[in-house]
């Protein structure tokens, strides 16, 4: 049985990780400083992973498969912990390999783009707009040239426009929830006529568990639907599905300037991952 180790597990998309990889029959080592609500089948490791420790690849018990998703502040696209931490990822990843990892996957986020209009794919140029998107590019780019140098497979998972687990992220959706639950009749709003790729975080967590765990497409892949659908309409859907009584005040913010009117991901690997997976 392949053993599969996840940073980050205690997050928002880890714990949805580790769930589908167990579900898969993977052997799963569920490594973060804080493990609440992570399923129990998972080997569980309270610890930071950015500690300096050359031998952690067999500490964390020599695992085929890497899935890095600890990130610190990842709703906070300024915050200056994004800059401060790269360094810490770029070690433990680089002991990692260096203890013998052959597999290693990153989420990457569509921040690392910038500002975009259209499909994204693996050759769109990057010119991140945030302190979070500067040093997801960074770490990518880091990765890409070490993974020539040290023969290892590289996935870097794009994720988009996440959804989902509403009480646990920190997107509209879950303002628009808690306003809602607060008694909150109207609740203020963009145009809503940003195109945006959505994704629920169960969805997303399948790709990434899938893409991680399999060696015919490695490299960008675009953890997406590739289906772009506007901000409003995604809104007023989530609006009706928690048959929630409250009302989007249009207009009531300004669409920001730096807001492409439409980006989405290419999603032409994961559909061949999919493909692959299902036998053709």
């Amino acid at each position: 049985m392949e053993k599969v180790l996840v940073t980050g597990s205690g997050g928002y998309i880890g714990r949805h990780v580790v769930k589908h990889l167990l579900d898969m029959g993977y052997s799963v080592t569920a490594a973060d400083i804080c493990n609440d609500g992570v399923d129990e089948r998972a080997d569980i490791i309270n610890r930071s992973v950015f500690e300096d420790c050359p031998d952690i690849y067999h500490e964390l018990g020599e695992p085929d498969v890497c899935i890095h998703l600890a990130w610190r502040n990842g709703f906070v696209h300024n915050a200056s912990s994004h800059m401060e931490d790269l360094s810490g990822h770029c070690r433990f990843l680089r002991q990692m390999v260096e203890g013998g990892l052959k597999n290693l996957a990153v989420m990457g986020t569509m921040h690392e783009i910038g500002y975009w209009e259209g499909a994204i794919d693996e050759c769109t140029p990057c010119n991140p707009q945030s302190q979070y998107g500067v040093a997801k590019n960074a770490l990518r780019q880091s990765l890409m040239q070490m993974a020539q140098e040290k023969k290892f497979n590289l996935y870097w998972l794009r994720a988009y426009y996440i959804l989902g687990d509403d009480t646990k992220n920190h997107s509209v959706f879950t303002k628009i929830l808690q306003k809602a639950q607060e008694g909150g009749k109207t609740f203020p709003f963009t145009s809503g006529k940003n195109l945006y790729d959505f994704i629920d975080v169960e969805q997303l967590a399948e790709y990434i568990a899938l893409a991680a765990t399999q060696q015919e497409v490695t490299g960008i892949i675009n953890v997406c639907t590739g289906h772009p659908i506007s901000l409003a309409e995604k809104a007023e859907q989530f609006i009706k599905e928690k048959n929630l009584d409250i009302r989007l005040e249009y207009g009531a913010f300004p669409d920001r300037p730096y807001d492409s009117p439409g980006v989405w991901g290419n999603p032409e690997k994961m559909r061949k991952i999919l493909k692959n997976r299902q036998g053709g």
